[in-house]
């Protein structure tokens, strides 16, 4: 086999790329795999992690700041030396890329930079700093992940527009912030930086923050929102923005007409686009749905030995389920038998508190036919009260005939840590009594799925029974 013959090729090194060339390598597939820029894509770089990473941060100068309730006393007025603070994230950040890194080439993937595109059913070209290579393989992977979108007349190559990459790199904590989408993205990182002490107004399209999320999270979301001094403005459209005598101008209108927003920086979180372009997908014929692949059970698109991971390929646009399918197609290409059959992917806002869910929502699961809901706030659990974090709840859903669990929201602290074993039930089939038969461990926040799984059975111990 020559040097640039392979039995896979992976164009793209994140979530849904890198781990794709880590499973073929283990399963004795000779793989390249191709970035251009740097391993670990997005997530890794300038996505989730350094996001997390922030919002800790945040998160820690907010509990300094009201210490003085479990009787510690702090001197002085909590300072944050942002240069210090970005290179504590780097640090992460290398750690973890350096880690994927090492574990590709341990596994025998070869990782070449560049950018590619395909020029053949099974022929890819690579632009790199050595010009330009032409590698053949008899498997491709599409894992070129996703960017921000863009809307007229906020062009991110304006300095004080920010899309996620820019605002998670400031050297500087702004003073005024306008956050243009309510969606996750926008709410995580406007709530960090209002802890960092900004001035936060946020602009939604919609008449609710965070549409399609649970509508008793999405109520207390809004209420610790308002809590934190972030101004949120429902139902308003962001128009353009200008240069000001301090700052910028963001004009944004609303059903009382336009109205002129005083800013630092502005930031854009209206969605991701996935990238597609450039890759010469259109000259082969690659079907789509809407804006993204077209792909079946095992993740192959409408050329059967070419297949997309992660972003490209359609809702939820999330890292875990980028990387189940990158191993799910490593173990095709391999010769497996397996098919895309989660029954979930949990999803994830760290706002404060947090967001979890896992399965169907209230409103699907009533649509599909009579249900059983337990809901037990986290007031409600000695640990909560503990931490000095009792805002929140947990929320179990089964069907009223079976019941079987159908979904689980759980709106508080540590929600993200909590949801993987709503995640397990769900896959498992597992019914509300399965739950609230477990012993939990006391005392402990995981205790609150047990309590309100034996809620939605009528059965709840700390709770009165509805």
């Amino acid at each position: 086999m020559s040097d640039t013959h392979f039995q896979a090729l992976v164009i793209g090194a994140g979530t849904g790329g890198y781990p794709c060339g880590i499973r073929l390598g283990q399963l004795g597939v000779k793989v390249l795999l191709v970035e251009k820029a740097e391993i670990g894509g997005v997530c890794l770089n300038v996505g989730c992690i350094p996001s997390k990473a922030l919002i800790t941060a945040a998160k820690r100068v907010e509990e300094i700041q009201h210490a003085g309730d479990m009787g510690i006393q702090v001197g002085g007025e909590v300072s944050v030396d942002m240069a210090k603070l970005q290179a504590w994230k780097a640090k992460i950040v290398g750690k973890l890329t350096g880690g994927v890194g090492h574990l590709l080439k341990a596994n025998g993937a070869v990782v070449v930079k560049g950018t590619a595109r395909l020029t053949g059913p099974n022929s890819v070209e690579v632009t790199g700093d050595d010009g330009v290579t032409t590698y053949t393989a008899d498997h491709i992977v599409l894992a070129s992940g996703s960017r921000p979108i863009e809307i007229p007349g906020f062009a991110f190559a304006d300095e004080p527009v920010l899309d996620s990459t820019k605002a998670l790199a400031l050297q500087e904590i702004p003073k005024r912030l306008v956050v243009i989408g309510g969606g996750y993205i926008g709410l995580e990182l406007g709530s960090m930086f209002a802890k960092l002490g900004t001035e936060v107004t946020v602009v939604e399209a919609m008449d609710q923050v965070l549409p399609g999320f649970d509508a008793d999270a999405v109520k207390l979301i809004s209420r610790r929102l308002k809590k934190a001094g972030i101004k949120v403005l429902l139902g308003t459209k962001a128009k353009g923005w200008e240069k000001a005598a301090d700052g910028i101008t963001v004009t944004v209108e609303g059903k009382d007409g336009a109205v002129a927003l005083e800013a630092d920086k502005v930031l854009v979180t209206v969605g991701r686009f996935p990238v597609t372009d450039g890759l010469g997908l259109d000259e082969l014929g690659l079907e789509k749905e809407g804006r993204f692949l077209k792909v079946d059970a095992q993740r192959r698109t409408s050329v059967p030995h070419i297949f997309a991971t992660g972003d490209v390929c359609g809702q939820p646009m999330l890292a875990h389920k980028a990387t189940y399918e990158a191993e799910l197609v490593a173990e095709v290409i391999a010769g497996h038998n397996r098919v895309f059959d989660a029954r979930t992917v949990p999803a994830v806002v760290f706002t404060d508190p947090e967001i979890a869910t896992a399965g169907m929502s209230e409103v699907e699961a009533r649509a599909r036919g009579e249900v059983l809901v337990g809901k037990v706030p986290f007031a409600a659990i000695g640990r909560a009260l503990t931490t000095g974090e009792s805002d929140g709840f947990y929320k179990v859903i089964a069907d009223k005939e079976t019941r079987e669990i159908l979904g689980v929201v759980i709106c508080g602290p540590h929600a993200s840590d909590l949801i993987s074993e709503a995640g397990l039930a769900i896959e498992l089939h597992a019914e509300a009594g399965d739950m609230g038969l477990t012993i939990h461990p006391h005392p402990t926040l995981g205790e609150g799925l047990m309590e309100a799984a034996k809620a939605a059975l009528g059965e709840a111990i700390h709770v009165m029974n509805g």
